[in-house]
Protein backbone atom coordinates (compact mmCIF):
# COMPACT_ATOMS: atom_id res chain seq x y z
CA UNK A 1 0.00 0.00 0.00
CA UNK A 2 1.21 3.48 -0.82
CA UNK A 3 1.06 6.52 1.40
CA UNK A 4 -0.97 9.43 0.08
CA UNK A 5 2.26 11.24 -0.80
CA UNK A 6 3.73 8.21 -2.63
CA UNK A 7 0.50 7.71 -4.57
CA UNK A 8 0.44 11.37 -5.55
CA UNK A 9 4.09 11.18 -6.63
CA UNK A 10 3.48 8.11 -8.80
CA UNK A 11 0.43 9.71 -10.43
CA UNK A 12 2.43 12.84 -11.15
CA UNK A 13 5.30 10.81 -12.60
CA UNK A 14 2.93 8.91 -14.89
CA UNK A 15 1.18 12.03 -16.22
CA UNK A 16 4.54 13.79 -16.67
CA UNK A 17 5.87 10.79 -18.62
CA UNK A 18 2.70 10.64 -20.71
CA UNK A 19 2.90 14.37 -21.44
CA UNK A 20 6.54 14.07 -22.51
CA UNK A 21 5.71 11.08 -24.69
CA UNK A 22 2.88 13.01 -26.38
CA UNK A 23 4.70 16.35 -26.66
CA UNK A 24 6.00 15.90 -30.23
CA UNK A 25 2.53 14.99 -31.54
CA UNK A 26 0.71 17.92 -33.10
CA UNK A 27 -3.04 18.45 -32.93
CA UNK A 28 -5.34 17.64 -35.85
CA UNK A 29 -5.10 21.33 -36.79
CA UNK A 30 -1.28 21.21 -36.74
CA UNK A 31 -0.60 23.06 -33.50
CA UNK A 32 1.05 22.21 -30.21
CA UNK A 33 -1.34 20.91 -27.59
CA UNK A 34 -1.19 20.02 -23.91
CA UNK A 35 -2.53 16.48 -24.25
CA UNK A 36 -2.73 15.85 -20.49
CA UNK A 37 -4.80 18.99 -19.85
CA UNK A 38 -6.63 19.24 -23.16
CA UNK A 39 -8.52 22.49 -23.70
CA UNK A 40 -11.67 22.25 -25.82
CA UNK A 41 -12.30 25.99 -25.75
CA UNK A 42 -15.83 25.37 -24.45
CA UNK A 43 -16.49 26.21 -20.81
CA UNK A 44 -18.39 23.06 -19.82
CA UNK A 45 -16.84 20.46 -22.16
CA UNK A 46 -13.71 18.62 -21.02
CA UNK A 47 -11.69 15.69 -22.29
CA UNK A 48 -10.67 13.73 -19.19
CA UNK A 49 -8.19 10.92 -18.76
CA UNK A 50 -8.18 9.19 -15.40
CA UNK A 51 -6.38 6.17 -13.98
CA UNK A 52 -6.39 4.51 -10.58
CA UNK A 53 -5.45 1.14 -9.12
CA UNK A 54 -8.22 -0.75 -10.98
CA UNK A 55 -8.88 0.92 -14.33
CA UNK A 56 -8.32 3.77 -16.72
CA UNK A 57 -10.97 5.89 -18.42
CA UNK A 58 -10.93 8.50 -21.13
CA UNK A 59 -13.94 10.50 -22.09
CA UNK A 60 -15.82 13.66 -22.75
CA UNK A 61 -17.22 15.26 -19.62
CA UNK A 62 -20.10 17.70 -19.73
CA UNK A 63 -20.34 19.72 -16.54
CA UNK A 64 -22.84 22.52 -17.15
CA UNK A 65 -24.49 23.25 -13.78
CA UNK A 66 -27.98 23.44 -15.33
CA UNK A 67 -29.18 19.84 -15.93
CA UNK A 68 -31.35 20.94 -18.87
CA UNK A 69 -28.47 22.67 -20.63
CA UNK A 70 -26.20 19.73 -19.80
CA UNK A 71 -28.74 17.48 -21.50
CA UNK A 72 -28.74 19.76 -24.58
CA UNK A 73 -24.96 19.37 -24.82
CA UNK A 74 -25.34 15.60 -24.43
CA UNK A 75 -28.01 15.47 -27.16
CA UNK A 76 -25.77 17.51 -29.46
CA UNK A 77 -23.02 14.93 -28.94
CA UNK A 78 -25.54 12.16 -29.68
CA UNK A 79 -26.21 13.85 -33.04
CA UNK A 80 -22.47 13.64 -33.71
CA UNK A 81 -22.05 10.08 -32.44
CA UNK A 82 -21.20 8.60 -35.85
CA UNK A 83 -18.28 11.02 -36.17
CA UNK A 84 -16.96 9.99 -32.74
CA UNK A 85 -17.20 6.32 -33.70
CA UNK A 86 -15.53 7.07 -37.03
CA UNK A 87 -12.54 8.70 -35.28
CA UNK A 88 -12.20 6.32 -32.32
CA UNK A 89 -13.19 3.18 -34.27
CA UNK A 90 -15.16 1.96 -31.24
CA UNK A 91 -18.40 2.51 -29.35
CA UNK A 92 -18.17 4.33 -26.04
CA UNK A 93 -20.49 4.39 -23.02
CA UNK A 94 -22.99 7.27 -22.89
CA UNK A 95 -23.95 8.38 -19.36
CA UNK A 96 -26.50 11.18 -19.04
CA UNK A 97 -26.68 12.78 -15.58
CA UNK A 98 -24.24 10.72 -13.58
CA UNK A 99 -22.05 12.00 -10.74
CA UNK A 100 -18.35 12.66 -10.39
CA UNK A 101 -16.22 11.85 -7.33
CA UNK A 102 -17.30 15.08 -5.62
CA UNK A 103 -21.02 14.39 -6.07
CA UNK A 104 -21.46 16.99 -8.82
CA UNK A 105 -23.89 16.03 -11.59
CA UNK A 106 -22.16 15.57 -14.93
CA UNK A 107 -22.69 13.65 -18.14
CA UNK A 108 -19.95 11.54 -19.70
CA UNK A 109 -19.15 9.78 -22.93
CA UNK A 110 -16.32 7.41 -22.08
CA UNK A 111 -14.48 4.19 -22.56
CA UNK A 112 -12.66 2.14 -19.93
CA UNK A 113 -9.65 -0.15 -19.74
CA UNK A 114 -9.97 -2.56 -16.82
CA UNK A 115 -7.29 -4.40 -14.88
CA UNK A 116 -4.59 -1.74 -15.04
CA UNK A 117 -2.97 0.03 -12.12
CA UNK A 118 -1.37 3.47 -12.43
CA UNK A 119 0.76 2.61 -9.37
CA UNK A 120 2.46 -0.28 -11.21
CA UNK A 121 5.09 1.05 -13.57
CA UNK A 122 4.83 -2.17 -15.58
CA UNK A 123 1.24 -1.12 -16.45
CA UNK A 124 2.30 2.26 -17.81
CA UNK A 125 2.89 1.03 -21.38
CA UNK A 126 -0.66 -0.39 -21.43
CA UNK A 127 -2.03 2.88 -20.06
CA UNK A 128 -0.14 4.93 -22.63
CA UNK A 129 -1.29 2.57 -25.40
CA UNK A 130 -4.86 3.06 -24.19
CA UNK A 131 -4.78 6.84 -23.82
CA UNK A 132 -2.66 7.88 -26.80
CA UNK A 133 -4.82 6.82 -29.77
CA UNK A 134 -8.02 7.87 -28.02
CA UNK A 135 -6.94 11.39 -27.05
CA UNK A 136 -5.61 11.86 -30.60
CA UNK A 137 -8.96 10.60 -31.96
CA UNK A 138 -10.86 12.93 -29.60
CA UNK A 139 -8.76 15.83 -30.87
CA UNK A 140 -9.53 14.93 -34.51
CA UNK A 141 -13.22 14.53 -33.66
CA UNK A 142 -13.32 17.87 -31.85
CA UNK A 143 -11.52 19.62 -34.69
CA UNK A 144 -14.40 18.63 -36.98
CA UNK A 145 -17.39 19.18 -34.66
CA UNK A 146 -16.55 21.99 -32.22
CA UNK A 147 -18.41 24.56 -34.27
CA UNK A 148 -21.63 22.62 -33.65
CA UNK A 149 -21.53 23.83 -30.05
CA UNK A 150 -21.27 27.57 -30.69
CA UNK A 151 -25.06 27.99 -30.58
CA UNK A 152 -25.19 26.43 -27.10
CA UNK A 153 -22.90 29.03 -25.50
Amino acid sequence: MYSRQEASQLRQEFWTAFGQYMQPILSAEGGKVNWVNYKTGEKYIYFKMQADKKKATIGIELSHPDPGVQQLYFEQFQELRKFLVMETKEEWDWLLHTYDDTGRQISRIETTLSSVNIFKREDWPALISFFKPRIIALDAFWSNVKYSFEALR
